[in-house]
């Protein structure tokens, strides 16, 4: 039996992906979570998951036997150096460069990276600027 924290209040509790190639897969989060800091929680032979992204293979009895559409999923990095580590190691795991690493115009600070996983998900890892990681929470005005 595996002991998980839960925490309350958040939006998300968990998002699953169904892949076609789960040892792709792996391959490809294995290389994304070590670059930003996120242990792998557990695995077994037709998924795996981390923090709160569930990865299950289409013939897992979690999947419904159906894949997943093309998703955009955005992890944070603590500085940009992580953002630009995540870029070269997604890409040495079998991502696909879809944004380089660099600003983007969201809001001041906002410095992301994109790659595509192996299924063609949109996979973002964003540094929001010096305050991040320092607060629980940072205020944006749009």
């Amino acid at each position: 039996m595996e002991t998980n924290k839960i925490y309350r209040g958040r939006l998300i509790d968990h998002v699953q992906l169904v892949v076609a190639d789960l040892a792709a897969s792996k391959k490809f989060y294995q290389a994304v979570f070590e670059v930003i800091g996120i242990p792998m929680g557990g695995e077994a032979d037709d998924y795996f998951w981390a923090d709160e992204l569930f990865v299950s293979s289409v013939g897992s009895p979690a999947s419904a036997g159906v894949l997943t559409g093309r998703t955009h999923l955005a992890f944070q990095a603590n500085d940009r150096a992580g953002v630009e580590r995540f870029h070269a190691a997604a890409i040495a795991a079998g991502g696909k460069d879809n944004g380089a690493p660099g600003e983007r115009p969201y809001h001041p600070g906002y410095y992301a990276a994109f790659v595509l996983d192996p299924d063609g998900n949109n996979i973002e890892v964003v540094h929001h600027g010096p305050a991040s990681r320092s607060a629980s929470a940072i205020e944006i005005t749009f």
